[in-house]
């Protein structure tokens, strides 16, 4: 999450749209029609998710928090859940 801050945001939404280089932000439609985003990292490797939006704006105020705070997170790792067999 190092890249994050200085990660550029491509806008998939738009026809055209010029690829950006990683580590960098996607901003896509889902299916729902709702924009969204998505972190990939410099081995092009999603490394972090974004909700569903209904506006443009607030899929980019999602981006600029996790570029404003990612400097200061804690990272946890979580142990990976165990199935429960019958």
């Amino acid at each position: 999450m190092n890249n994050a801050p200085v990660a550029p945001i491509e806008d998939q939404t738009v026809e055209g749209f010029t690829p950006c280089k990683h580590p960098k932000f996607e901003v896509y439609k889902d299916k729902a029609g709702e924009f969204r985003f998505r972190l990939k990292a410099t081995n092009g490797q999603i490394i972090a998710t974004g909700e569903g939006y209904k506006a443009m704006a607030g899929c980019k105020r999602g981006i600029e928090s996790i570029k404003k705070n990612v400097v200061d997170a804690k990272i946890i790792v979580e142990a990976p859940k165990e199935e429960k067999s019958e």
